[in-house]
């Protein structure tokens, strides 16, 4: 899975393009990081700035647009009706996929640690990263906004996490963090009528609505604090709007954590809450873009609900995803656009974009990439589909009632094995092209020679560790393969057995591509413990595609 970070910086200044679009450019003008999007507002005179990337490059990417922004914008004219304390006001990291929080924390330390140190700007940890329970919340570091930082930078208790602690009149400070992906959604439903939708989103909403007596007065209790029947929905904010270009109304929903409230478990929610109010969920729309994965948990929701297994493949998952919720109720969804990982793109000409026969007119070039590398990951994916099938032509089946949920897990592990594979199909050529660049480096001083033959060994242990990568997944895929020899549809005992045939020689094909790697470096403990896992590997691949082979073998006479 490729690793993948947002980060969304907000910087006091919205009104002033040129100062805007230089900031901004720093993250264009930094490789593995994407920009996604810019949004000014004059009256808050604040942008918020959305980019994604590898960590690497995301951290590198948020450090120059704060450096730039401490250039150009001035806190000591700043004026706006957004909450503000600093240049670039507030940082936080958001994993996409790949990554955990636990590193976007520590991505937020790196940059906090590089803006105090070299920037000498005050920097704050929130949220996850917050080093102080009180500064979980952005709120409360903020309290008092820009003016309030000379009287409280300088004291005991309001040391930063990072840089001086004193105040910076240009600069103010940042708080940077990690905090989980927000999804704005809105649900639409068949009323022109803003107070029903509304009332749906006071049932759902985390914080609920006050809570009324019989005669409809707000209770309190004996302090004379108002109280509140709390929500459905947990991680949820919503409100009831009227959209006049839709001709309806919607239930305006943030999700602040979709692995706790998700937007399928919002959609089916709105859905029941809708009834009592006399209204029709038509669909929903996604305002912004999603992750992947949140896509892909709502695929899967509506699969089981009909009865299917979730072992399909990912174009699958988003079309039942997508008509599910109803997405092309106001506009057409795009995932292309709407989805962060399809949106940043992966390379132009990927080998698997193509076709069956452009693939293999390119294999049959007198280029050296693709190659057998790039062959043994195909026959893997290729293995791992073949799994999945059997055990989805299994499901529900007479006579195979014990075997059922160890087949559904099969067809799930198949699809993701399947995936994984493909993305070495181009890892191994992409390793192969940074190796060939290291050759072309120049050589003529000492200097450039000796830093020729670092990229070139280090390259070579990259190439190496590709495939073997692929060697040790085979295993995971003659596994399945074992499985689905045994329990799976007896039907479909020779696609088992060419499963196992096809991941065998993804591991020996993968194992030649480890040795030859090798053979061109110098031996130390890489090569020694690269040849030992490769050779386990291998032993192991070879064992349980002898036993499924014998028993496909013996079955079939």
């Amino acid at each position: 899975m490729r690793k993948l970070v947002e980060c969304v910086p907000n910087i006091s200044e919205g009104r002033d393009r040129r100062i805007i679009d230089e900031v901004t450019g720093q993250v264009d003008a930094t490789e593995g990081a994407t920009l996604l999007d810019v949004d000014p507002g004059a009256d808050t005179n604040r942008t918020v700035i959305t980019f994604v990337g590898d960590p690497d490059a995301v951290v590198e990417a948020a450090f120059r647009l704060i450096k730039k922004a401490a250039e150009l914008i001035d806190m000591t004219k700043h004026a706006g009706e957004h909450p503000r304390q600093g240049a670039t006001d507030v940082c936080p990291f958001v994993p996409v996929s790949g990554v955990t929080m636990d590193d976007c924390v520590a991505l937020s330390k790196r940059l906090g640690q590089r803006v105090g140190e070299e920037l000498g700007i005050p920097v704050f940890l929130y949220e996850h990263a917050a080093t102080k329970p009180e500064w979980t919340s952005l709120a409360e570091i903020r309290v008092g906004e820009y003016e309030a930082w000379p009287s409280k930078l300088g004291k005991p208790e309001w040391k930063p996490d990072y840089g001086p602690n004193k105040f910076i009149p240009k600069t103010g400070a940042v708080v940077i963090g990690a905090r989980e992906f927000l999804i704005a959604y809105n649900v639409n439903v068949n009323s022109r009528e803003k107070k029903l939708a509304h009332q749906i989103a006071l049932d759902i909403r985390d914080r609920g609505r006050l809570l009324r007596d019989g005669n409809g007065k707000v209770v309190k209790d004996e302090q004379g604090n108002k109280l509140r029947k709390p929500g459905l929905l947990k991680e949820c904010r919503a409100v009831g709007w009227i959209i006049d270009e839709y001709g309806k109304a919607q239930v305006s929903i943030n999700l602040t954590n979709y692995h706790v409230t998700s937007m399928h478990k919002a959609f089916d929610t709105c859905c029941e809450v809708g009834l009592e109010y006399g209204l029709r969920v038509t669909g929903s729309e996604i305002v912004g873009l999603v992750p992947l994965e949140a896509m892909l948990m709502a695929g899967r929701h509506y699969l089981e609900k009909q009865g299917r297994w979730p072992g399909v493949s990912e174009k699958e998952l988003l079309h039942i995803a997508t008509h599910s919720l109803g997405l092309n109720d106001v506009a057409p969804f795009k995932p292309e656009e709407k989805i962060i990982e399809y949106a940043v793109g992966g390379r132009a000409n990927a080998l698997v974009d193509m076709t069956c026969a452009d693939f293999t007119d390119e294999l049959s070039s007198e280029s050296p990439a693709p190659g057998g590398g790039s062959v043994a990951s195909l026959c893997g994916s290729l293995s791992a589909s073949l799994s999945a099938m059997v055990a989805v032509l299994t499901q529900g089946k007479k006579g195979y009632e014990e075997q059922q949920d160890e087949l559904a897990e099969v067809s799930a592990k198949g699809q993701r094995l399947k995936d994984e594979f493909l993305l070495d199909v181009d890892r191994d050529t992409d390793s192969f092209n940074v190796l060939m660049a290291a050759m072309r480096m120049k050589k003529k001083t000492d200097d450039e020679k000796a830093a020729r033959d670092t990229a070139i060994r280090k390259a070579t242990e990259g190439a190496t560790l590709v495939p073997l990568g692929v060697l040790e997944r085979s295993i995971a895929a003659l596994e399945l393969a074992e499985i689905v020899a045994e329990k799976g549809n007896q039907n479909s005992l020779s696609d088992a057995g060419v499963a196992a045939l096809s991941a065998h020689t993804c591991a020996e094909g993968a194992y030649y591509n480890v040795l030859i790697n090798l053979a061109s470096l110098a031996p130390s403990d890489f090569t020694r413990e690269t040849r030992a896992k490769a050779e386990e590997a291998l032993k192991k691949a070879r064992e349980i595609s002898g036993r499924v082979t014998t028993r496909v073998e013996t079955k079939l006479q």
